[in-house]
């Protein structure tokens, strides 16, 4: 029997910012996305994190939310309200934008540390349409990867301490899309590292 070949995978890199800890109680009121890189078998091909982007600030799904979780973003929660994508709206449109930059590859969403913004992004992605394009389990934690390859305990796995080549040169913003495409740069760099 022959061995079945995978497909490629394309890495995009998601920042989510969120007015409290959890999704469902509180709401993720921007997100970013950045298209990294893909591999292909062994090969890593990295990508301008600014080719291929996506963003939206969404319209609060309730009353209820962390005044310091918000501060971090310096979104205005009343605008949201008022100006804010509808989430059913900006999910579609997200889904169709990552089946089209995906085309011909799986897609997968990388973060750093990925837990907290695939929380949130999955649970928006199937609470407001009911599917998500990176199945449910389609997620790298950057984090781990570092973790991994430097051969240190998780906990010790931080930028700090990272090689400086590893890092992006670019700010850490806490506007979602900044982050997504400065978070695409780290994953790049670190499936290229050979420590």
């Amino acid at each position: 029997m022959a061995a079945r070949t995978a497909r490629p995978s394309l890495y995009i890199s998601v920042d989510i910012e969120a007015d409290g800890p959890i999704p469902g109680p509180y709401s993720m009121i921007s997100f970013g996305a950045a298209v990294a890189g893909r591999q292909d078998g062994g090969s890593y091909t990295a990508a301008d994190p600014e080719a291929h982007t996506f963003y939206r600030e969404l319209r609060p799904i309730s009353e209820v939310f962390v005044p310091e979780a918000l501060a971090v973003s310096g979104l205005d929660r009343d605008r949201l309200v008022r100006e804010g994508a509808d989430p059913d709206a900006a999910m579609a449109e997200f889904r169709t934008w990552v089946r089209e930059v995906s085309a011909g590859a799986q897609p997968v969403m990388c973060g750093y540390p990925a837990s907290f913004d695939w929380t949130f992004l999955y649970w928006y992605l199937m609470r407001f349409g009911g599917e998500s394009p990176f199945g449910h389990s389609g997620c790298l934690d950057m984090k781990t990867l570092y973790a991994t390859k430097a051969r240190v305990p998780l906990r010790a796995a931080v930028k700090g301490r990272m090689p400086r080549e590893l890092l992006s040169r670019r700010p850490h913003t806490h506007h979602a899309l900044d982050d997504a495409v400065e978070q695409a740069e780290l994953m790049s760099n670190l499936m290229l590292w050979q420590p």
